[in-house]
């Protein structure tokens, strides 16, 4: 295994947790929510207790929704490949560039290997999209602020 590759799996590693982490957090947090509700059901009526039915629904709904980005999330994650190098930017790739590190996965921030800080993101984002498809030597611009790709793995 290449230290590049190392690297990729740690970075891999640091998503799939930050993922999990999160994960654990919402579905608790639907449990709750769902005890809530039924405990609000078994208590009086009247508009109080309408409004509290509400406002665990809409709770509900926001954690469901949580929920189906973290499945996304999941997905993208299953379809990086540790071993896969590649020239050009793609889903997996370690940048280095002369403003920061990213690695091309999920939005999961800054993520740390051995003293090297990279930022864990989408492509999705902003910055992702700007990145994808891009090779080593390809000056970027983002924010007025201009940077090189100075290797990619």
């Amino acid at each position: 295994m290449s230290s590049s590759s190392g690297i990729k799996v740690k970075l891999f590693e640091q998503c799939y947790r930050f993922c999990q982490d999160r994960l654990k957090i919402v579905l608790s947090q639907i449990e709750d929510t769902n005890k809530a509700l039924t405990a609000e059901t078994k208590s009086s009526a009247g508009d109080k207790h309408e409004t509290g039915r509400a406002m665990l629904q809409l709770e509900r709904e926001k954690l469901g929704n949580q929920l189906a980005e973290l499945e996304k999330q999941q997905e993208i994650l299953s379809k990086i490949q540790t071993d896969k190098i590649s020239i050009n930017i793609s889903l997996g790739s370690i940048v280095h560039t002369t403003q920061s590190n990213y690695f091309i996965a999920i939005s999961a921030g800054k993520l740390q290997v051995n003293d090297m800080v990279f930022y864990g993101i989408s492509s999705q984002t902003p910055i992702g999209k700007l990145l994808l498809g891009k090779t080593v030597g390809s000056e970027v611009e983002f924010n007025n602020l201009k940077f090189l790709i100075e290797k990619v793995s």
